[in-house]
């Protein structure tokens, strides 16, 4: 009968310890017998370990504290010994096992973290971690607002590793026929937020919003859907009507909305105006590039009327830093007034045939219909891109000076309600 290798033999038991000998023992190492051993710290503090030989290396292994709180018993510790030297002299390695056991755990750990991560969650992420990138407030809301109302319903709660195709089309079925602009933005802001959690490895696979050659395939090519609608606009000669009921309402929503028409200037530029932006002096309004479409700066003159609406909500303007304040201030401390702001004031006037948007193109149609003024003056007023590379080469001006007259026009033809006296607010 051949003998047993030296590293799988039992180690002598000796003399074992007692419970009182445990509480007692001053600092060194004691051996219990059977790999079992009391480690006593200078500090008094007391460790249960198991030791065993393997390859010719000793190794060691806590098996917990044998004082303190987090006590493990005498006999408890024994057992634990018992348990790694039967698995040891099986010929496995009880240390290692340990450690691919917490390895295990941690994948568990991660599956599981993963499986709580939701969609929603990952969005948040993602604005917070492109904090820096947008153009404006307007435009972080936008996406916020846009995933919130089309996308959080479906998968919203849903955890990111689970998204899958079918989710993306029931999101984008409703919409893709009745609102192709809407529907293509949120199809590329869920394919942006799912990258993102493939990339922090949140989930694995294709990205099932991909649109070539996958969401392309399924929902067809983006010219077959409805055109892209634009924002339903009230003909220029109702427009002095629309003021009159403005200037009936109280509130800071129709104050906004009779600037934001008198101006020509788009909703997000106006709302989020401060007075560091206002030149009082010079009847000028000057829009960081930063707040604008285009991302230039736009000079937008002032007429009378624009500045009488100022001199209104000035008021409003606190004492302290008011340079930095919103013009148009809204209920949350250091917020300005909300779009939904504007959006309620028009459902309230039962105007749901228009949008704020709109008056845009109303000035437009005005410039062209019922005056003189060439169409780059128009364009300019409204900040438009020049697309003709040779017109944009000449066009270095922003033609201020002369589009100061046409605003105090447009002022003038907006603030005169052509409407019966029976039907004019008192």
């Amino acid at each position: 009968m051949g003998s047993i290798p030296m590293e799988a033999r039992m180690p002598r038991r000796g003399q074992s310890l007692t419970v009182a000998q445990v509480r007692a023992a001053k600092p060194g190492r004691y051996g219990d017998g059977g790999g079992l051993f009391l480690l006593v710290r200078d500090s008094g503090a007391r460790f249960w370990s198991f030791r065993y030989v393997r390859t010719g290396k000793m190794r060691e292994m806590g098996l917990g504290a044998a004082s303190g709180p987090n006590m493990v018993p005498l006999a408890t510790a024994r057992a634990a010994a018992k348990e790694h030297w039967t698995a040891f002299k099986a010929g496995g390695d009880p240390l290692a096992k340990r450690h691919a056991d917490h390895a295990a755990a941690l994948v568990e750990a991660k599956a599981e973290a993963l499986a709580m991560k939701t969609f929603g969650d990952v969005v948040t992420d993602y604005l917070t971690a492109h904090e820096g990138h947008w153009r404006n407030v307007k435009h972080r809301q936008q996406w916020r607002n846009t995933l919130d109302t089309y996308v959080a319903p479906t998968i919203g709660s849903l955890p990111v590793a689970e998204v899958t195709t079918s989710h993306v089309t029931e999101i984008l079925t409703p919409i893709w026929n009745v609102k192709a602009e809407t529907a293509a933005r949120v199809r590329g802001r869920v394919e942006a937020v799912l990258d993102y959690a493939t990339a922090r490895e949140w989930r694995t696979g294709d990205n099932p919003a991909r649109w070539r050659g996958h969401m392309a395939v399924i929902m067809g090519k983006r010219s077959k859907a409805n055109a892209v609608k634009h924002h339903a606009a009230l003909p220029y000669a109702e427009v002095a009507g629309f003021m009159a009921e403005l200037v009936k309402r109280s509130g800071l929503a129709p104050i906004a909305m009779q600037f934001i028409i008198l101006t020509a200037a788009r909703s997000g530029e106006v709302l989020g105006a401060t007075w560091r932006e206002i030149d009082l002096a010079g009847m000028a309004w000057t829009v960081p590039g930063a707040r604008m479409k285009a991302g230039r700066e736009h000079r937008v003159p002032l007429s009378g009327a624009a500045l009488a609406l100022l001199q209104k909500v000035a008021p409003l303007r606190p004492a302290k830093d008011g340079e930095a304040a919103y013009l148009f201030p809204g209920a949350r401390p250091g917020r300005p007034l909300s779009n939904m702001a504007t959006d309620m004031l028009l459902r309230r006037m039962k105007r749901d045939d228009i949008t704020t948007h709109g008056f845009r193109s109303s000035f437009r149609d005005w410039c062209a219909e019922q005056t003189s003024y060439p169409g780059e003056m128009a364009e300019a007023a409204l900040a438009h891109t020049v697309r003709d590379k040779v017109e944009a080469a000449y066009r270095r001006g922003d033609l201020f000076e002369r589009r100061r007259a046409m605003m105090e026009e447009w002022a003038g033809f907006v603030r005169s309600d052509p409407r019966p006296a029976s039907h004019q607010s008192a």
